[in-house]
């Protein structure tokens, strides 16, 4: 069964459970008639460039000066400047004790930060982004759930951070597992876990490539294919922990598009019971044909690149000024211009999607706001009535 359902929003609602983050917006910017010219000239730039002797990115161990990266811009907020000192501190204090960071080799026990593992050069800003997502985890107080994480090493040999929520009282009955969209990370998803704590749902998150606390070029995707890869994995991974009980993948914007994917696989349809979207970044598409041809170039000449024309006007995420705040004052929020690679990323896998859905076999339910200017409703429609026509 599928079902789209497009509620107006509402004139009031709890912070903790608006979520948000930014998609396809800044794709069809990035990709934009005005972005081309600059594009032409990072064609030149890149060029010249090849004239300087190549230099690796320099990588160090975490250390005791280590500290939280900020948002992008300063504010007046006074919730703004608490959050950065207080994450400032949490590095602070396990800086003073730690001198480097362990990476486990395998798949580590929830509740550990690797002490079986083998000590591996971190670079210095994965390692912060990682001491603060462990701290949080760490830290909960909720005396009706109990948050632990745990970190893998995936194929490719990249570290991935996961967390879980799980009631302390009320009887398991289902699992779901959880991907954050774009920029942000899972522990911005706590609020929303613990509610489906209280109606007997064990829940588990984690933060792809280049989010959160897992490795990466903070906000830089090299293809979202290792996402979906490290998706399956993690399912392997709870699914072992937990058998017998009803699975469910929750994704919202690029997540629900990782999410889509992975459960396109036979293997993985088979194991979910269900899926459940909310504002998919699915119906993404460049504002300009010529777009689809230079996307691919400009991607594999300079990747890696933060195209100021993508948000020049920044994104309307929410009209919540309180979750403006809490999103854009959290150092694991990516708040920079999209990397020209993530953004391509985005429009192929939107693509594959689409020529794909018919493919779609579990259980479907798709939430999108008409009034959503970031992610597109109309994408959400199609996609229900695409799989529903499978």
């Amino acid at each position: 069964m599928a079902m789209v359902q497009s509620p107006k929003a509402a004139t009031s609602s709890s912070p903790s459970l608006i979520l948000t983050s930014g998609a396809s917006g800044r794709i069809r910017a990035l990709f934009s008639v005005q972005a081309l010219k600059s594009l032409v000239m990072l064609i030149n730039a890149f060029f010249l460039l090849l004239l300087i002797p190549f230099r690796g990115r320099r990588r160090t161990v975490v250390s005791a000066g280590v500290s939280a990266r900020g948002s992008s811009s300063s504010s007046s907020s006074s919730s703004f400047c608490d959050q950065k000192s207080k994450d400032d501190r949490l590095l602070q204090e396990i800086g003073v004790h730690r001198t480097k960071l362990r990476v486990p080799a395998t798949i580590v026990p929830w509740k550990s930060g690797g002490g079986s593992g083998v000590t591996a050069v971190v670079d210095s800003e994965v390692g912060g982004r990682r001491a603060i997502a462990i701290k949080r985890a760490l830290q909960e107080d909720d005396p009706n759930t109990a948050t632990e994480f745990s970190l893998f090493v995936s194929a490719r040999g990249d570290t991935i951070f996961t967390q879980s929520w799980t009631s302390v009282s009320v009887k398991i009955r289902g699992l779901v597992v959880l991907m954050h969209g774009l920029n942000e990370h899972s522990g911005r998803y706590s609020d929303f876990a613990k509610k489906l704590n209280a109606n007997g749902f064990k829940v588990y998150g984690m933060d792809w490539i280049g989010h959160g606390g897992s490795d990466g070029l903070h906000g830089y995707v090299h293809s979202l294919d290792d996402a979906v890869d490290d998706l399956k994995s993690f399912l392997d991974k709870v699914l072992s922990e937990n058998p017998g009980l009803p699975c469910f993948c929750f994704g919202h914007s690029t997540g629900a598009a990782i999410v889509l994917k992975a459960v396109m696989d036979p293997k993985v349809e088979a194991r979910v019971s269900g899926v459940v979207f909310t504002s998919p970044a699915v119906g993404i598409q460049p504002s300009h044909p010529f777009a689809v041809l230079l996307a691919p170039v400009i991607s594999f000449l300079l990747p890696t690149f933060q195209l100021s024309t993508s948000n020049k006007n920044g994104m309307p995420v929410s009209r919540d000024p309180d979750a403006l705040v809490a999103k854009y004052s959290d150092p694991l929020v990516y708040t920079g211009f999209i990397r020209v690679k993530t953004g391509y990323e985005i429009l192929r896998i939107t693509a594959y999607l689409q020529q794909n859905l018919k493919r779609l076999r579990v259980p479907l339910l798709v939430l999108h706001g008409a009034a959503d200017t970031v992610t597109d409703p109309d994408g959400s429609r199609k996609t229900v009535r695409r799989s529903l026509l499978g």
